[in-house]
């Protein structure tokens, strides 16, 4: 996985020390769909927010299934199952994909304005950061892509887990080219490393 730095990893032990200490009688968290439903957007979203998006995120997929009596999906036989697993993981990397290019934009600079200069070295470190949310998220659709395409296989055609017809969305999007987050997030990087371009070119004589 993409190195985070060092201010993305104070704010995620932050967030994992939080969590530590919820009360022992709280809601035991075990299955994928349990921490998915710990998910949730904000009308505005601080990093914080986005933070806490992506560790309960992570944890979803680092944890098991649950039974198929107990999935987002109405599943009958062992084929449904497989390819709602399918579906789900891809999902899940695409919310991460969502949250770190939240994360992103909030440090992402996008002009480099000659009155700045006095806060070059922060402007730059604010571009590092932000690269970093970048590459993350980019990482995270390289999965995605992957889940997508298996979820889409042959066998899977006539096969359609209408309580998750979101997903079922997602994947056609990511399979005709529709849904392309590597484009997006190569745009603004290419954007972002002219903007720190313009910020390490200012010296004493810019402002």
């Amino acid at each position: 996985m993409v190195r985070v730095g060092s201010w993305l990893k104070i704010v995620i032990l932050g967030i994992v020390f939080f969590s530590a200490v919820i009360p022992v009688n709280a809601y035991y968290v075990t299955y994928k769909e349990q921490y998915y439903r710990l998910y949730h957007l904000h009308l505005i979203q601080y990093p914080d927010d986005s933070m806490e998006n992506i560790y309960w995120l992570e944890k979803a997929l680092k944890a098991d299934f649950a039974n198929p009596l107990y999935a987002l999906a109405l599943i009958e036989n062992e084929t449904e199952w497989e390819k709602y697993r399918y579906l789900f993981n891809m999902h899940i990397n695409l919310k991460l994909i969502e949250q770190y290019l939240f994360l992103g934009n909030k440090w992402n600079k996008r002009n480099a304005y000659f009155y700045n200069a006095p806060w070059k070295e922060q402007n730059l470190e604010s571009l590092k950061t932000a690269e970093t949310c970048y590459r993350t998220a980019l990482y995270y659709w390289t999965a995605a892509k992957e889940w997508a395409e298996k979820a889409q296989e042959r066998r899977f055609y006539f096969i359609n887990l209408r309580k998750v017809q979101f997903w079922e969305d997602e994947a056609h999007r990511i399979g005709t080219g529709q849904l392309n987050y590597e484009r997006i997030i190569n745009r603004e990087l290419t954007l972002l490393q002219k903007v720190r371009e313009r910020f390490e070119a200012m010296d004493e004589n810019t402002y």
